[in-house]
């Protein structure tokens, strides 16, 4: 190859490596909008104008600008005959691929970004086989879910043995259910949400925890003793609220459903609980959507602290608390996943960083749920997920 040749070739690298930056830019905005407290409408709107803003920018560049990229792309002319503004957005998009690019190609799930060791058994059920009837209630779910590959009633039931450095060795081979991001939106009936519910019940948890985005839709707050009410476990039940829950006109009116079938708010608070080994304090943070709890429970003789946390971004609070073990839901595991680089899009502050899994963030034990369900109707290779953890203790490191 000659090196014109070369010279040609690299000039359109350079632009395949900008419009790939253009993307990656607005996917990172995305995400980074989407953990916010913003309201709901404010977030739409911007989603919006990133959505215009991601499709139109390249082809007004090309509408105005043609010419003098053509020619450079032909090496008639050189890169710096182009407009200013163009070469400026052009290096802009260049060093998406240093930040946020690198620290996301590191991150990625295959090269086991900070993990927390974990062993595991799962097994998946295809729940509307298991049903005398569809769990689609609308026509769009209906639709939806004969989409080749969706995954939305594919429930993967994931047993870990999650180790928990400080976790006091009494304390060794706890067990919690966790269940999150159900989202009762009138689409999936309360019949798939409870089918998961009798799959913890038969694990016989000590705890069963939901970790927020419990209800989108006000008429579905009717449906939650249909759902939850059957829930046991031998020693509580808590839940938090997520950012969804605020879409109904009182969300208080979720907690108060969810208290009168036996499960204990701890959203914003800590509660504690004296067990036979010790005292477990039980903290909810639902922050930045609710209040966040105090940073410390001023009555507390835990020997034993967990938070829920609907996000993740919650990570940085959790390790200044140095509470042992968080879990937090929320970015339903990037609800689709490519092979080998894993999820894109994730509602969090981290991008795609913390999307789901176990991870160990000294001294903090992380575990981020990809939750039941979701607004959106498809899930590509990313299955809604029953985590039932048990914990095992370990030297802290």
């Amino acid at each position: 190859m000659t090196s014109h040749a070369m010279t040609i070739c690299l000039s359109w690298l350079l632009v395949g490596m900008a419009l790939v930056g253009h993307g990656g830019l607005h996917v990172a905005l995305y995400n980074r909008l989407n953990a916010t407290g913003l309201s709901r409408r404010m977030i739409k709107r911007t989603e919006w104008l990133l959505l215009i803003s991601c499709c139109t920018i390249p082809v007004l560049l090309l509408f105005f600008y043609f010419r003098p990229v053509v020619e450079v792309l032909s090496r008639r002319t050189d890169w710096s005959s182009l407009p200013w503004g163009l070469r400026l957005y052009a290096m802009v998009c260049w060093g998406t691929w240093l930040y946020p690019g690198l620290p996301w190609l590191v991150t990625r799930p295959i090269l086991g970004f900070r993990q927390a060791p974990c062993q595991f058994q799962r097994r998946r059920l295809s729940v509307d086989q298991q049903l005398p009837q569809s769990p689609a209630l609308s026509r769009k779910c209906r639709i939806l879910s004969r989409v080749p590959c969706n995954q939305i009633f594919e429930l993967e039931i994931v047993e870990k043995d999650l180790l928990v450095p400080g976790l006091p060795s009494q304390f060794d081979g706890l067990r919690i259910a966790h269940l999150s991001d159900i989202h009762l939106t009138g689409h999936i009936s309360p019949d798939f949400f409870s089918y998961a519910v009798q799959q913890a019940n038969h694990w016989h948890p000590d705890f069963m925890v939901i970790t927020g985005d419990i209800v989108d839709d006000d008429l579905c707050i009717e449906w939650l003793p249909r759902c939850f009410a059957e829930a046991t476990a031998r020693l509580g039940k808590y839940f938090i609220l997520g950012n969804h829950d605020k879409r109904v006109r009182c969300p208080q009116d979720i907690r108060q459903t969810m208290q009168q079938i036996g499960w204990q708010d701890v959203g914003g608070r800590w509660v504690s609980y004296s067990a036979a080994d010790g005292v477990i304090d039980w903290v909810g943070n639902e922050s930045p959507w609710f209040a966040a709890p105090s940073d410390h429970n001023p009555r507390s003789t835990s020997v034993l602290d967990i938070a829920l946390c609907h996000s993740p971004d919650c990570i940085d609070w959790a390790r200044r608390q140095s509470i042992p073990l968080l879990l937090a839901g929320h970015t339903h595991g990037g609800q689709g996943r490519l092979p080998l680089a894993g999820p894109i899009l994730s509602p969090s502050r981290h991008g795609s960083r913390f999307a789901s899994g176990e991870f160990f963030l000294a001294p903090t034990t992380m575990h981020v749920s990809r939750g039941l369900s979701g607004l959106h109707l498809l899930r590509l290779n990313c299955p809604p997920e029953l985590p039932l953890l048990t914990l095992r203790s370990a030297p802290l490191r």
